[in-house]
């Protein structure tokens, strides 16, 4: 029996799924594939939440899958020897699997569309991570932005054009086929263990928002002790909800949130077209700045001994949930590169071990705004200062408290940032002696 396979990474779903829905509607029975890939695992830690997030996601499909007589085939391994042993188990007529603008990913799929090719089958991949993607927003000379703003509005103007595309947010109603999968019997997974990891505490946020944080989200969302924000991040990441149905909610409700959803399409957008920020500044004059990088000072940042409460508070959440709140990412940012000045690339690769959301484009992207070096940056003389955002933002302590129990306690440590404009006079004066 022929079939086509359906290669689930970064859409973890089985609605609104623009590649699954073309798999199922394409007239041969679907056998639906995950790969737990053994290039991206092993650089991993053994306690990773994000690697039990998707093993447990997975699960879920699999009980969904069951239910129909079907079932996911879920291996661990390097992609083209997974692909190489499905060719030869089954006779596949196409791999349909939804686009991944990271640069590894891009390589990777290249390698299975060019093994796919030798062995007569087709490969096709669909739009479905972002509204827009690399090429679909530019300037009127065809040109790709680099400044938000324009961006955003041009964004908007598409995504409202009914001649578009067929309308960017209309749905592929794939959950409305689902009895298009192959039916055999349920196949056990290769466990936590076996691949090399470990349960962890981390809790996961609910993929569930009330209407009503969406409505005041504008209000709240600077406030890091509040439940302000969506914490939507980890499920857009593996696609476990569709962004076409989060984004017309978002244009109904709150434009606000709308707009965070169409800078993490900008973000993916500049990694496409530029894919040099993966490794570098954007700006790639900036690449010449001489960073102090001092490890011990690292050290600090990364365990939230800073000596300035709202930077630990921030970094101690971060270690403790996989989380950070969105204006603590800033401020914790600021100060890595502005006052310790310390690379900005430091920072982007401790967050990505650590971040629940750990997306390449948008990270890269915040990181380099913050350092200065990116695209729509804020400027490198502009520095966020960590008390006057602690008076804004913060201003009980609330946060502070929930994360930094000793804060004004003889245990507390003092400001490093004052303790190193001491060193620096000192050292100056030495030498002038």
């Amino acid at each position: 029996m022929k079939v086509n396979c359906f290669w689930f990474r970064r859409d973890l779903r089985l609605e609104d799924n623009t590649g699954l829905y073309q798999a199922l509607t394409s007239g041969l029975p679907v056998l639906p594939v995950f790969i737990f890939d053994k290039y991206i695992l092993d650089k991993l830690w053994q306690a990773d939440a994000r690697v039990e997030f998707i093993y447990n996601t997975l699960l879920e499909l699999q009980a969904q899958l069951k239910e129909l007589g079907s079932t996911i085939i879920v291996h661990y391994g390097t992609p083209k020897e997974i692909w190489e042993q499905l060719t030869q188990q089954y006779e596949i007529n196409t791999i349909f699997t939804n686009h991944d603008y990271e640069p590894y990913a891009k390589q990777r799929d290249e390698s299975i569309e060019q093994l796919a090719t030798k062995k007569g089958i087709t490969f096709k991949s669909f739009k479905d991570h972002v509204i827009f993607e690399h090429l679909e927003v530019t300037k009127d000379d065809g040109t790709p932005y680099t400044v938000f703003t324009p961006y955003s509005k041009k964004w908007k103007k598409l995504v409202n054009t009914p001649s578009f595309k067929a309308m960017p947010l209309t749905s592929h109603p794939s959950e409305q086929y689902v009895n298009h999968f192959v039916k055999q019997p349920v196949q056990t997974f290769p466990s936590l263990e076996s691949m090399g990891f470990q349960l962890t505490n981390i809790e996961i946020p609910s993929k569930t928002v009330a209407q009503s944080l969406i409505k005041s989200y504008d209000e709240k969302r600077n406030f890091p002790a509040i439940q302000g924000t969506s914490r939507l991040g980890i499920h857009f990441r593996f696609g476990t909800i569709s962004i076409r149905e989060k984004a017309r909610k978002a244009s109904e409700l709150n434009e606000t949130f709308l707009n965070e959803l169409i800078w993490r399409d900008f973000y993916a957008m500049i990694l496409a077209n530029f894919p040099h920020v993966a490794q570098g500044a954007f700006r790639k004059e900036y690449d010449r700045i001489e960073w102090q990088n001092n490890e011990k000072d690292f050290q600090r940042w990364c365990e939230g001994s800073t000596g300035y409460p709202i930077v630990d508070a921030g970094m101690r959440e971060l270690n403790a949930t996989g989380f950070m709140h969105n204006r603590a990412r800033m401020i914790t940012a600021s100060f890595l590169t502005k006052h310790l000045l310390i690379d900005w690339r430091w920072g982007e690769a401790y967050f990505a071990q650590k971040l629940l959301d750990f997306d390449l484009a948008s990270n890269n992207g915040g990181w380099q705004w913050a350092a200065g070096s990116g695209t729509d940056a804020a400027p490198y003389f502009r520095i966020f200062s960590p008390q006057a955002q602690q008076e804004k933002f913060d201003k009980n302590f609330d946060y502070v408290r929930k994360w930094v129990p000793e804060f004004k306690s003889t245990t507390y440590p003092k400001p490093m940032w004052s303790m190193l404009l001491h060193e620096n006079v000192a050292y100056q004066l030495t030498n002038k002696r």
